[in-house]
């Protein structure tokens, strides 16, 4: 659930309307404390660690790290903003920021000295706005692979290198849909492309399921979309029309979605709104396979009794794979009570200590590459290989990488982009429906 957008309409519009009536303070300008909220549990202690090497090269200088879950989170930033509690420094996910920037809530960091070209390509640029400014400190990155139960992998007769070796069209499927169908196994024992398969009595699904989608489809259907040549919007970021009318997109939508007509990806109902995450149906042997983010590595490895492997994304209709590459950054608020020692505790989480402190945890790809490294090396001591997460990093000729659609008015695409693809995945509602759904959202970011 890291990167379900969250933030309500209406509480986008109480921000806009007293979003500069807190005022910050100046204290701190020497020391203080300096408050920072994050999200994922997993990351606290590296950060801990962090804020540990800080202080003692900042005395006089203390951190007191807050975190809560994924939808707290959002929501109590919000009303801190409103009530002038805001923390100093937050997480900021590359939804949020436009929409943030734009009520004038965060600091510009232009005076740090932040470098593109000390980060990972693309994400120091993802957190640049309409205005030029900078907003955002690279943190760190993750890609999208296909995780698969070993088990059930070795009882279908697939081995890792046809799992690395699969292509998808939205024709037929191609050798993909074939794994995937091969995988799903009904009540009585027999398999999605045997005869007589039950596909209303399913036992394992060939693909878990993790939801609609919404507008980003993530973990869901991004990377088919893209291996077909679909992007989100017209330009690479700041786009001012959504394409979700484009008879591309609908034909992969169709494909992905029929997979659970056919009964090789589990029923939208599986996944409960998000009670039933892709990892649980995959460590519950309700599924087979799932794609997921590198975020939920350790989550993945380090469930007892699943034996877990890692693919790369399916080679689609353009000739390559495609995997979204996604990236946090750190920002400062702009009613920071102390900005100062915000400034400074920012400018340390972007420096190649503290990243290769949080990249030796093993947890996240930090934002720089010896980070990044760290990490690598990190994972591989837990016997963990992430060469599914790290080669379309690297490796150019053979996979595209692309950015979280960046646009303003991000809390209302997805208030209609949910509910359309939830009613398309669900409900069977036609994907011409998004005809008018694109309509509507262009409408909005035409204001």
């Amino acid at each position: 659930m890291r990167f379900r957008t969250v933030t309500a309409m209406t509480g986008a519009l109480a921000l806009s309307l007293v979003a500069g009536c807190a005022q910050g303070g100046t204290a701190g300008a020497g020391g203080g404390t300096v408050t920072y909220w994050l999200w994922d549990a997993n990351q606290l202690p590296a950060y801990q660690a962090c804020a540990k090497d800080f202080e003692k090269e900042n005395p006089g200088l203390d951190v007191k790290i807050s975190q809560m879950g994924w939808d707290d989170y959002w929501t109590k930033l919000t009303a801190s903003f409103i009530a002038g509690t805001q923390p100093d420094v937050f997480t900021d996910h590359i939804q949020k920021f436009g929409q943030f920037a734009d009520l004038k809530v965060l600091e510009p960091l232009d005076d740090l000295g932040i470098d593109d070209s000390a980060y990972q390509p693309g994400l120091g640029a993802n957190w640049v706005g309409e205005d030029g400014h900078r907003y955002g400190s690279p943190k760190d990155w993750d890609t999208v692979a296909l995780f698969y139960n070993k088990k059930l992998a070795d009882a279908a007769g697939l081995t890792a290198q046809q799992l690395n070796d699969l292509s998808w069209n939205p024709k037929d499927g191609g050798t993909f849909e074939k794994a995937i169908a091969h995988l799903t196994v009904d009540t009585k024992g027999r398999r999605g492309d045997e005869p007589g398969f039950d596909k209303k009595h399913v036992k394992v699904y060939g693909l878990a399921t993790g939801g609609g989608g919404d507008g980003d489809g993530q973990t869901q259907w991004s990377n088919f979309a893209a291996s077909a040549g679909w992007t989100y919007t017209d330009k690479k970021r700041w786009g001012t029309k959504y394409q979700y009318d484009s008879t591309t997109f609908q034909s992969v939508i169709k494909w992905y979605f029929g997979l659970a007509k056919k009964g090789y990806m589990a029923p939208l109902t599986d996944y409960s709104g998000g009670a039933s995450p892709a990892n649980m149906q995959v460590a519950g042997g309700k599924a087979a396979a799932a794609f997921d983010g590198a975020w939920m590595i350790s989550t993945y490895y380090g469930t007892k009794g699943l034996k877990v492997g890692t693919a790369f994304t399916p080679v689609g209709p353009t000739g390559k794979r495609a995997t979204m590459m996604n990236g946090l950054a750190d920002s400062i608020t702009k009613n920071a009570h102390n900005k100062a020692g915000a400034k400074k505790w920012v400018k340390y989480l972007a420096s190649d200590a503290c990243q290769k402190t949080v990249g030796g945890y093993g947890i996240v790809f930090p934002a720089t590459p010896d980070g990044t490294n760290t990490a690598v090396a990190a994972y591989r001591k837990k016997g963990i290989d992430v060469t599914a997460f790290t080669k379309p990093v690297a490796d150019k000729k053979d996979f595209t990488t692309f950015s979280y659609p960046i646009t303003n008015y991000a809390a209302d695409v997805f208030a209609l982009m949910h509910p359309a693809m939830q009613a398309i995945y669900g409900n069977g509602k036609s994907v011409s429906s998004l005809d008018q759904t694109t309509d509507q959202i262009n409408l909005i970011l035409d204001q």
